[in-house]
């Protein structure tokens, strides 16, 4: 049986996978999902301001420690895909397989920010202003979003290569909102790249609300 560890992506927390996670426990799997430090409800102002990338990486470690995970499969949701990458590649090991659902895969030295598109640098900068911290979640969406953490967004990640090691790399395009996706060319370069299996999704960016049997059954055949 597989240890999955699911990690949300901005402004979301645990909650985001209420959907896809009884599907896998139904199937006899053990399932951890996270809220990122600065997203948890509790936290505060000053806990917000110095969350960054580095930060979420040590919670997904944490979990690993706590719960003497030494087999994990780590599902990433869009800015999650730089957390589960960056926990790989200290993760000593005890990484099996990396799902990037509609997320960043990014390249050492690169940031969330500087692997996005245009709309969501606008997005990240407007939503900062009225603090100069946290991201305030953008438009209409579930009430339980919080402000996201700006350094998260901003903070190159460190790769040595380790995460590379791991055996299952897959990455799962959403296909539904073509007019602001910023995984349209990392689509093509993976495709490219015999080390992963890419799928495709006909759903909106958050897959996990719209088609969650699919995103399960997706996770379970790797």
């Amino acid at each position: 049986m597989t240890t999955f560890v699911l990690v949300p992506g901005a402004w979301k927390g645990s909650w985001s996978f209420e959907a896809v996670t009884p599907l896998l426990e139904r199937a006899g799997h053990t399932v951890h999902a996270l809220t990122l430090t600065g997203l948890r409800p509790d936290d505060d102002r000053s806990t917000v301001a110095s969350a960054n990338l580095d930060t979420h990486a040590d919670d997904v470690l944490r979990l690993l420690d706590r719960h003497r995970v030494a087999d994990a499969t780590l599902v990433g949701h869009s800015y999650a895909g730089m957390v589960i990458a960056a926990a790989a590649d200290r993760a000593a090991g005890r990484i099996s397989g990396l799902v990037h659902l509609d997320a960043y895969v990014p390249h050492d030295g690169e940031s969330c920010w500087s692997s996005t598109n245009a709309h969501f640098r606008d997005v990240f900068a407007a939503g900062a202003a009225a603090t100069g911290y946290a991201v305030r979640p953008p438009g209409d969406g579930d009430p339980r979003r919080r402000p996201h953490p700006l350094a998260s967004f901003v903070q190159t990640i460190r790769l040595t290569g380790a995460h590379e090691r791991v055996t299952r790399r897959e990455f799962v395009y959403c296909s539904g909102w073509e007019d602001r996706t910023p995984f349209a060319a990392l689509r093509t370069r993976l495709r490219a790249d015999p080390a992963w299996r890419v799928h495709e999704l006909p759903t909106g960016h958050d897959a996990m609300h719209e088609a969650p049997e699919a995103v399960a059954a997706l996770l379970l055949g790797g």
